[in-house]
């Protein structure tokens, strides 16, 4: 594998495989239990792969996938770029302090079929080998509140 490319030292603490388990709450929705596996890898380039998966937590049924880029913008700004097979794509940016990021998105983007998501907030706090996730979101008509939250273990 190559070197991190020196730029993306800053996001460094992001590599690796995580999982763990999370819970899900919505007013749309009955709340849930999932098991969550987050993927960042590199390739050597000015940017991060990043791939999500969550499974049921009971009958292990695959649930949400999703996959994107991180990338560093001025310093102390972060980017993400994320498209989901639910025909959402996100394009995100906030900060990035020691090992946490908070992004917000600029854009959503929706096909015809997918759920009337407005925005996406995602906070991610890594302490060692554990990572705290969260994921905020108005959508359906409701306002920016708490969908998801995780706590993850590096492997």
């Amino acid at each position: 594998m190559p070197d991190l490319h020196p730029s993306l030292e800053p996001l460094a603490f992001l590599v690796g495989t995580w999982r763990g388990r999370g819970r899900g709450v919505y007013p749309t929705i009955e709340p849930f239990e999932y098991i969550e596996e987050i993927v960042v890898g590199h390739t050597g380039k000015p940017f991060l792969r990043y791939d999500q998966r969550t499974w049921d937590i009971d009958a292990e049924d695959p649930l949400h996938t999703e996959t994107g880029f991180w990338r560093l913008g001025p310093p102390g700004r972060v980017e993400l770029i994320v498209a989901q097979p639910t025909g959402i794509a996100e394009v995100d940016e906030g900060i990035v302090e020691g090992t946490s990021l908070r992004v917000r998105s600029r854009l959503v983007g929706l096909t015809r079929t997918a759920k009337a998501v407005s925005s996406v907030e995602r906070i991610l706090r890594v302490d060692g080998d554990e990572m705290q996730v969260e994921l905020l979101m108005e959508a359906m008509g409701r306002e920016h509140q708490l969908h998801l939250e995780a706590t993850l273990l590096r492997s």
